[in-house]
């Protein structure tokens, strides 16, 4: 027995050694990843890229908003709640950022195309922001978009007319184009202006 007991005393200072690097290691993870308002969805395998046609009628995709970060969210010009909702979150965010207000690009996309012409989309977007970008494509392709980011939505008679059920989520993306969050409807901006910046701050310290 005396001569494992120094055997004994190493290894219990070897574990605590190692214990103290985990974590110190599990504190610098933390601080290198910040904990957000809305959901963390880092690394997720869909919502990737997109091809959609501005107001104008030019192809846009997600690799040219590089250095920005993105506010991604799908509705219809004719949405009575959720959608204006949004995008006057999105504004609010964008005046909060301040000076930072340029490095946020906010894209509308249209899930009921059949309605919304380049000239309703173009002056819907803009009556929240001019910088605000809405995009649309066929009927065909909207559900296949729509599917590839894992958003819900379908017509729904009314009358004479219908409306449209979709998914209420905006998707974020930071500058390196990566999808990072998804954010609730009833988040409010202060708190998501807090997440835009977080990561604003990760651009900045990677560089």
């Amino acid at each position: 027995m005396p001569l494992l007991w120094p055997y004994v005393v190493l290894t219990r200072r070897k574990c605590c050694a190692l214990l103290a690097f985990i974590s110190l290691a599990s504190l610098a993870a933390c601080s290198a990843s910040p904990k957000f308002n809305a959901i963390d969805i880092t690394g997720a395998d869909y919502a990737r890229e997109f091809s959609l046609r501005d107001v104008n009628g030019k192809t846009r995709t997600l690799a040219e908003f590089r250095g920005k970060i993105v506010l991604f969210f799908f509705g219809f010009t004719q949405c009575p709640d959720v959608c204006p909702t949004a995008l006057t979150r999105a504004a609010e965010v964008k005046k909060q950022l301040g000076g930072d207000g340029d490095k946020l690009q906010v894209i509308f996309v249209t899930v009921d195309p059949e309605r919304d012409s380049a000239v309703v989309l173009k002056a819907y977007t803009e009556a929240f922001d001019p910088a605000f970008l809405g995009l649309s494509t066929d009927v065909a392709n909207t559900e296949v978009t729509a599917d590839a980011f894992h958003i819900f939505f379908r017509k729904v008679p009314t009358g004479a007319s219908y409306t449209m059920d979709h998914s209420a989520v905006t998707y974020v993306y930071d500058t390196q184009t990566k999808l990072r969050l998804a954010v609730k409807h009833d988040l409010p901006a202060e708190l998501l202006t807090a997440d835009v910046r977080a990561l604003l701050a990760q651009r900045a310290s990677t560089h």
